[in-house]
């Protein structure tokens, strides 16, 4: 049987939340089968692109998406053309994806999914704009994909669609004291009781409050460090909040990296107080490393696949709120929560497998 080749329309394949549960599902799927090819809109080698290409990957670039441009949508139509071997386009560009689906439906692309990676959108000047082109999706997908129910319902409404877990290789997760004490040597980190947090510095992630919550945690037990795993365009804004509030020697910023499996191990809680969320991979692995969480009420409960590891906090709390209530779960003894991530479907070897067998089934229609 001839190899699959499915096309997937990203803004490019950075360590983001959805670009690694693609590499997930790419990793693991059989690829004698089904292959993965990326089309992204940034000019410059991204992070996974190189592992894309070793494992047979094809990488397209177009121009930055700007949904009214007719010459952006001529190069869309261009790729779709130039090659007809491309009956599957998975778009992940979330409210902006009916104008790559649109696009595809023009050039006769049989199997158009949408995914809808989040449940929200930031409330700028683009929200507008942004609705609707949200509104076409259903016009133009044949098939509509989210990461949960909650992500499903804000971009489809009432259309029935599909949830696509963001699943996690579970085992590597697996907390392991040799492990936690390695990675937390490396860091530099001693006794310290650690608060963790894996995100792009974006308004979405929420950064100030952490740093607010932090601040509430140390006047109570200055023996801790914050470490925070991820890059974006807030950084400098969250460093700076970091060095006026004078504890730069308490913070670590790691940057986007390739182990964030080992990273988890050396926290003691994990703090995630986004102000909106779809059901965000770093949640499940979080819960894999067997890491008490405490998250925002914004984030979907349906990210809950654990016993007793996660607790949703309001918003509406202060910081000295949020911050008593973490301090009581650093105490908790880390246990191996392996089984309840697999029996939830969230282990990607039998998540693959399942997008494996939607895509072939695809295929034959």
């Amino acid at each position: 049987m001839e190899t699959i080749r499915v096309l997937h329309v990203v803004t490019y394949m950075g360590r983001g939340g959805l670009e690694t549960m693609l590499m997930n599902y790419f990793r693991q799927i059989d690829r004698s089968k089904v292959m993965f090819d990326f089309l992204v809109h940034r000019d410059f080698e991204a992070d996974y692109d190189r592992e894309i290409e070793s494992l047979g990957g094809r990488i397209y670039h177009v121009s930055r998406l700007i949904p009214w441009s007719k010459n952006y949508r001529n190069e869309l139509k261009r790729i779709f053309r130039e090659h007809p071997e491309y009956k599957i386009v998975h778009v992940h560009q979330d409210c902006l994806s009916s104008v790559a689906l649109e696009c595809a439906k023009e050039c006769g692309v049989p199997v158009r999914i949408a995914h809808s990676h989040n449940s929200n959108q930031d409330k700028n000047w683009k929200y507008l704009v942004k609705r609707y082109y949200m509104k076409k999706i259903p016009n133009y997908a044949t098939d509509l994909f989210a990461c949960g129910k909650l992500a499903g319902e804000w971009m489809y409404g009432e259309h029935p669609f599909q949830i696509l877990c963001n699943a996690v290789d579970a085992e590597q997760y697996m907390y392991s004291t040799s492990v936690s004490k390695r990675v937390r040597y490396a860091l530099g980190i001693k006794d310290e009781i650690v608060i963790g947090h894996v995100g792009r510095f974006h308004p979405q992630k929420n950064h100030t409050f952490l740093i607010d919550v932090f601040c509430e945690c140390i006047k109570q037990n200055p023996n801790m460090k914050l470490l925070l795993i991820g890059d974006g365009e807030g950084r400098k804004e969250i460093e700076e909040k970091v060095r006026n509030t004078g504890i730069e020697e308490k913070v670590l910023f790691t940057g986007v990296r390739s182990d964030v499996n080992e990273l988890l191990q050396a926290m003691d809680v994990f703090v995630f107080p986004s102000l909106y969320e779809g059901l965000p991979v770093t949640m499940i692995e979080a819960q894999a490393a067997g890491l008490p969480c405490v998250i925002s009420d914004q984030v979907s409960e349906e990210c809950i696949v654990t016993e007793g590891l996660v607790t949703r906090k309001s918003l509406d709390e202060t910081p000295v709120e949020w911050a008593d209530y973490i301090l009581q779960r650093v105490r908790q003894q880390k246990e191996n929560h392996i089984e309840e991530i697999i029996a939830a479907g969230y282990d990607i070897t039998t998540a693959a497998k399942w997008l494996e067998g939607y895509y072939l089934q695809c295929e034959r229609k």
